[in-house]
């Protein structure tokens, strides 16, 4: 859809003006033959303008940024998505391996976790120190007292987040 959407803008954007320069271009011929006079020439150009090709020049590059921006919102889905399959076929994946597999940076990684987390899409807990992410069931983690990394006693960092101050682990519920 982002795709034909960038399409559909470029190709409003250059009929648009291939229409504006065709028809401009035959009403000055027109008026130095003398088949029109100034004011009809003018008169032309103003009502062609206003009313065709600057809807069509708008609306192109009002489709094209559109389809720009769903495009970009698209590929970082597509990231998220193979961040999570990667993690949930493997289990347990260290930081490393998927800052290679995805191509991108650590704090990429880290912050689509967060998006997935705040989505509901993703439970587990991480170890940033020793740079590993854990997919875990949400049902093993609800109502747990002790990190599952170290055994440590956790406590609640936010909304669905509990950390524990003793390996730093994060459990996304």
């Amino acid at each position: 859809m982002a795709a034909s959407g960038r399409v559909i803008g470029i190709v409003l954007i250059v009929a648009g003006l291939v229409l504006g320069v065709a028809v401009t271009a035959y009403l000055v011929l027109g008026n130095r033959e003398g088949n029109l006079t100034g004011s009809a020439a003018v008169f032309g150009i103003i009502l062609l303008f206003g009313v065709l090709i600057l809807p069509m020049l708008g609306g192109g590059v009002f489709l094209l940024i559109r389809g720009q921006s769903e495009a970009k919102d698209l590929a970082e889905v597509a990231q998220e998505r193979r961040l999570l399959d990667i993690v949930k076929t493997r289990g347990t994946v260290t930081i490393e391996d998927l800052v290679l597999d995805l191509q991108t940076s650590r704090d990429a990684v880290q912050a689509d976790l967060y998006d997935l987390v705040g989505r509901g899409l993703f439970t587990g807990y991480v170890d940033w120190d020793k740079g590993q992410l854990h997919s875990v069931e949400a049902k093993q983690l609800q109502g747990r007292q002790n990190c599952p990394n170290c055994g440590g006693e956790v406590e609640l960092a936010g909304k669905g987040l509990i950390k524990c101050p003793y390996c730093g682990a994060e459990i996304f519920l």
